[in-house]
């Protein structure tokens, strides 16, 4: 079957705690410290850490919106679970809203006119600061299509469809620390391990890769 995203992993400080708040925020199934995506297609796997949050996260949730209502919707259910809003420097004027869980990672619900991420429930993207160059090595180290390359910014898409992985372009801010969202990709054996290393990531210890950005990742056999 080849390489395969199945996790996303989320450093926190309560694992369980963050797990509900998301879980209710993008009404998604949970177990213990583990969400499941409505359609099943992969989970969000939150995970013990007392890394200390340094500055913006490389990657944030962007959550998708139906209506107007919707937006008004979600962002009163994140208020009530015990996110709150945040100021990065958006203009009044934005139609994305931008807030922060309640361990302060940042993520959007972006607006229902959004034409890239139309037709995407819960998540629609992992926006993630990058270059170009990394955008390409995830598309051939998932055989996810781009589904944007413009301006030195990329996005990739399953074939299947849901939630896209998009990179900004330059300038790309300097890390701070480990990420801490992560991919955890399943392989099924060191072939699928070397074909990684042969596009251009890095291995840092077993099982813990970096992609040519220098953003880690995690494998399962």
């Amino acid at each position: 079957m080849g390489i395969r995203f199945e996790t996303l992993t989320y450093a926190a400080q309560d694992p369980e705690a963050l797990a509900r708040f998301w879980g209710g925020v993008l009404g998604f199934a949970v177990d213990g410290a583990v969400v499941t995506t409505a359609d099943g297609a992969y989970r969000i796997r939150f995970v013990p850490s007392e890394l200390p949050k340094l500055g913006p996260n490389q990657m944030h949730f962007d959550i998708t919106s139906t209506s107007p209502a919707d937006q008004e919707r979600l962002v009163a259910r994140t208020l009530e679970l015990g996110g709150r809003h945040l100021d990065i420097g958006q203009s009044p004027d934005e139609p994305h809203v931008v807030l922060a869980d309640p361990e302060g990672n940042e993520f959007c619900v972006i607006e229902p006119t959004n034409n890239f991420l139309a037709g995407i429930r819960g998540i629609g993207a992992f926006s993630s600061d990058g270059t170009q160059a990394v955008g390409y090595f995830w598309s051939k180290a998932l055989d996810w299509p781009l589904v944007w390359d413009q301006d030195e910014e990329t996005a990739i898409q399953s074939p299947r469809g849901g939630t896209k992985i998009a990179w900004g372009g330059p300038p790309v801010a300097a890390k701070l620390g480990p990420n801490r969202l992560r991919l955890e990709l399943r392989v099924d054996d060191d072939q699928d391990v070397e074909r990684l290393l042969a596009l251009g990531a890095t291995l840092l210890e077993d099982g813990v890769l970096a992609d040519p950005d220098g953003n880690e990742f995690s494998i399962r056999r």
